[in-house]
Protein backbone atom coordinates (compact mmCIF):
# COMPACT_ATOMS: atom_id res chain seq x y z
CA UNK A 1 0.00 0.00 0.00
CA UNK A 2 1.56 3.34 -1.02
CA UNK A 3 2.07 5.98 1.63
CA UNK A 4 0.33 9.37 1.29
CA UNK A 5 3.63 11.00 0.26
CA UNK A 6 4.08 8.30 -2.41
CA UNK A 7 0.66 9.23 -3.78
CA UNK A 8 1.64 12.91 -3.80
CA UNK A 9 4.79 11.97 -5.72
CA UNK A 10 2.68 10.13 -8.31
CA UNK A 11 0.29 13.08 -8.60
CA UNK A 12 3.12 15.54 -9.20
CA UNK A 13 4.70 13.22 -11.75
CA UNK A 14 1.44 12.80 -13.68
CA UNK A 15 0.33 16.44 -13.61
CA UNK A 16 1.26 18.64 -16.58
CA UNK A 17 0.71 21.84 -14.57
CA UNK A 18 1.45 22.95 -10.99
CA UNK A 19 -0.75 21.08 -8.51
CA UNK A 20 -2.40 23.20 -5.83
CA UNK A 21 -2.48 22.07 -2.19
CA UNK A 22 -6.28 22.18 -2.27
CA UNK A 23 -6.35 19.82 -5.24
CA UNK A 24 -4.04 17.38 -3.42
CA UNK A 25 -6.29 17.61 -0.36
CA UNK A 26 -9.32 16.79 -2.48
CA UNK A 27 -7.73 13.78 -4.21
CA UNK A 28 -6.37 12.29 -0.96
CA UNK A 29 -9.50 13.23 1.01
CA UNK A 30 -7.50 15.07 3.66
CA UNK A 31 -8.88 17.26 6.43
CA UNK A 32 -7.41 20.50 5.11
CA UNK A 33 -4.80 21.99 2.77
CA UNK A 34 -2.24 22.16 5.58
CA UNK A 35 -2.05 18.36 5.58
CA UNK A 36 -1.48 18.44 1.82
CA UNK A 37 1.36 20.95 2.20
CA UNK A 38 2.90 18.82 4.97
CA UNK A 39 2.93 15.79 2.64
CA UNK A 40 4.60 17.86 -0.08
CA UNK A 41 7.25 18.96 2.43
CA UNK A 42 7.83 15.31 3.40
CA UNK A 43 8.42 14.45 -0.25
CA UNK A 44 10.67 17.47 -0.74
CA UNK A 45 12.75 16.55 2.32
CA UNK A 46 13.06 12.96 1.11
CA UNK A 47 14.36 14.11 -2.28
CA UNK A 48 16.84 16.48 -0.60
CA UNK A 49 18.16 13.86 1.83
CA UNK A 50 18.61 11.25 -0.91
CA UNK A 51 20.36 13.67 -3.26
CA UNK A 52 17.90 12.89 -6.05
CA UNK A 53 18.13 14.51 -9.50
CA UNK A 54 14.52 15.60 -9.03
CA UNK A 55 13.12 18.21 -6.67
CA UNK A 56 9.72 19.62 -5.73
CA UNK A 57 9.26 23.32 -6.51
CA UNK A 58 6.45 25.70 -5.60
CA UNK A 59 5.47 27.65 -8.71
CA UNK A 60 2.35 29.40 -9.96
CA UNK A 61 0.39 28.76 -6.76
CA UNK A 62 1.05 25.03 -6.79
CA UNK A 63 3.73 22.33 -6.72
CA UNK A 64 5.49 20.55 -9.52
CA UNK A 65 8.31 18.06 -10.00
CA UNK A 66 11.43 19.61 -11.55
CA UNK A 67 15.03 18.64 -12.26
CA UNK A 68 17.87 20.06 -10.20
CA UNK A 69 20.06 22.78 -11.76
CA UNK A 70 23.22 20.65 -11.49
CA UNK A 71 21.89 18.12 -14.04
CA UNK A 72 21.14 20.87 -16.59
CA UNK A 73 24.25 20.17 -18.78
CA UNK A 74 23.05 16.63 -19.52
CA UNK A 75 19.51 17.82 -20.24
CA UNK A 76 20.90 20.37 -22.68
CA UNK A 77 22.83 17.61 -24.47
CA UNK A 78 19.61 15.61 -24.76
CA UNK A 79 17.75 18.64 -26.15
CA UNK A 80 20.51 19.28 -28.70
CA UNK A 81 20.56 15.68 -29.91
CA UNK A 82 16.77 15.58 -30.25
CA UNK A 83 16.66 18.87 -32.14
CA UNK A 84 19.39 17.84 -34.57
CA UNK A 85 17.79 14.45 -35.18
CA UNK A 86 14.44 15.99 -36.07
CA UNK A 87 15.62 18.81 -38.31
CA UNK A 88 15.35 18.18 -42.05
CA UNK A 89 17.99 19.25 -44.55
CA UNK A 90 15.85 22.25 -45.71
CA UNK A 91 15.48 23.29 -42.06
CA UNK A 92 19.24 23.11 -41.46
CA UNK A 93 19.91 25.06 -44.67
CA UNK A 94 17.46 27.76 -43.64
CA UNK A 95 18.84 27.96 -40.10
CA UNK A 96 22.36 28.41 -41.49
CA UNK A 97 21.28 31.25 -43.79
CA UNK A 98 19.44 33.07 -41.00
CA UNK A 99 22.22 32.48 -38.45
CA UNK A 100 24.94 33.98 -40.67
CA UNK A 101 22.92 36.81 -42.32
CA UNK A 102 20.32 37.78 -39.69
CA UNK A 103 18.10 39.66 -39.70
CA UNK A 104 16.98 38.25 -43.05
CA UNK A 105 13.64 38.18 -44.88
CA UNK A 106 11.92 35.17 -46.42
CA UNK A 107 12.43 36.44 -50.00
CA UNK A 108 16.16 36.66 -49.26
CA UNK A 109 16.19 33.12 -47.86
CA UNK A 110 14.22 31.95 -50.92
CA UNK A 111 16.74 33.63 -53.22
CA UNK A 112 19.68 31.80 -51.63
CA UNK A 113 17.97 28.41 -51.52
CA UNK A 114 16.19 28.74 -54.86
CA UNK A 115 12.91 27.41 -53.42
CA UNK A 116 9.98 28.66 -51.37
CA UNK A 117 10.92 28.60 -47.68
CA UNK A 118 7.62 29.59 -46.09
CA UNK A 119 6.77 26.15 -44.69
CA UNK A 120 10.23 25.52 -43.27
CA UNK A 121 10.32 28.99 -41.66
CA UNK A 122 6.94 28.31 -40.05
CA UNK A 123 8.31 25.03 -38.70
CA UNK A 124 11.38 26.74 -37.25
CA UNK A 125 9.18 29.43 -35.66
CA UNK A 126 7.06 26.72 -34.02
CA UNK A 127 10.21 25.06 -32.67
CA UNK A 128 11.31 28.49 -31.37
CA UNK A 129 14.64 28.21 -33.13
CA UNK A 130 13.76 31.39 -35.05
CA UNK A 131 11.69 34.45 -34.21
CA UNK A 132 10.33 37.42 -36.16
CA UNK A 133 12.53 40.45 -35.53
CA UNK A 134 10.48 43.05 -37.41
CA UNK A 135 9.75 44.01 -41.01
CA UNK A 136 12.10 44.89 -43.86
CA UNK A 137 11.82 48.28 -45.56
CA UNK A 138 11.04 46.72 -48.95
CA UNK A 139 7.98 46.12 -51.17
CA UNK A 140 5.38 44.19 -49.20
CA UNK A 141 7.33 44.84 -45.96
CA UNK A 142 8.24 41.15 -45.44
CA UNK A 143 9.11 39.95 -41.95
CA UNK A 144 12.77 39.50 -41.06
CA UNK A 145 13.94 36.53 -39.01
CA UNK A 146 16.66 35.99 -36.43
CA UNK A 147 17.80 33.08 -34.27
CA UNK A 148 16.73 32.62 -30.64
CA UNK A 149 18.26 31.52 -27.35
CA UNK A 150 16.76 28.08 -28.01
CA UNK A 151 18.85 27.93 -31.20
CA UNK A 152 22.02 28.60 -29.19
CA UNK A 153 21.09 25.92 -26.63
CA UNK A 154 20.20 23.36 -29.30
CA UNK A 155 23.57 23.71 -31.02
CA UNK A 156 25.69 24.23 -27.91
CA UNK A 157 26.68 27.84 -28.65
CA UNK A 158 27.37 30.51 -26.04
CA UNK A 159 26.54 33.24 -28.55
CA UNK A 160 26.58 33.83 -32.31
CA UNK A 161 30.33 34.45 -32.13
CA UNK A 162 30.71 30.69 -31.59
CA UNK A 163 29.29 29.91 -35.05
CA UNK A 164 31.83 28.00 -37.18
CA UNK A 165 33.88 30.29 -39.39
CA UNK A 166 33.25 29.90 -43.13
CA UNK A 167 35.44 30.79 -46.09
CA UNK A 168 34.23 33.79 -48.09
CA UNK A 169 30.92 35.50 -47.50
CA UNK A 170 27.32 34.47 -48.02
CA UNK A 171 25.93 36.91 -50.59
CA UNK A 172 22.18 37.43 -50.72
CA UNK A 173 20.99 37.73 -54.35
CA UNK A 174 18.78 40.62 -55.36
CA UNK A 175 15.12 39.65 -54.99
CA UNK A 176 12.36 40.61 -57.38
CA UNK A 177 8.83 41.25 -56.10
CA UNK A 178 7.41 39.42 -59.15
CA UNK A 179 9.61 36.30 -59.14
CA UNK A 180 7.90 33.04 -58.01
CA UNK A 181 9.79 30.50 -55.93
CA UNK A 182 9.57 26.75 -56.31
CA UNK A 183 8.60 24.56 -53.38
CA UNK A 184 11.21 22.72 -51.32
CA UNK A 185 8.93 19.78 -50.61
CA UNK A 186 7.85 20.99 -47.16
CA UNK A 187 4.86 23.02 -48.29
CA UNK A 188 2.96 24.34 -51.33
CA UNK A 189 4.72 26.72 -53.71
CA UNK A 190 3.69 30.37 -53.33
CA UNK A 191 5.01 33.76 -54.35
CA UNK A 192 8.28 34.32 -52.51
CA UNK A 193 7.73 38.05 -51.74
CA UNK A 194 4.81 39.56 -49.92
CA UNK A 195 4.30 39.31 -46.17
CA UNK A 196 7.42 37.16 -45.95
CA UNK A 197 6.11 34.71 -43.37
CA UNK A 198 3.22 33.67 -41.14
CA UNK A 199 1.32 36.29 -39.16
CA UNK A 200 2.95 35.43 -35.85
CA UNK A 201 4.07 37.81 -33.12
CA UNK A 202 7.75 38.31 -32.30
CA UNK A 203 9.21 35.90 -29.79
CA UNK A 204 7.70 32.72 -31.23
Amino acid sequence: MPSPSDVVEALLFASDSPLEAERIREVLDLADAREARALVEQLRSRYDSEGRALAVAEVGGGYRMVTRPDVAPWLMRLARSRTRARLSRPALETLAIVAYKQPVSRPEVDAVRGVNSEAVLENLLERRLLRIAGSKDAPGRPYVYETTREFLVAFGLRDLGDLPKVDGDLVLPETSPDAPAATDGEGPAQQAPGAGGPDLPPGR
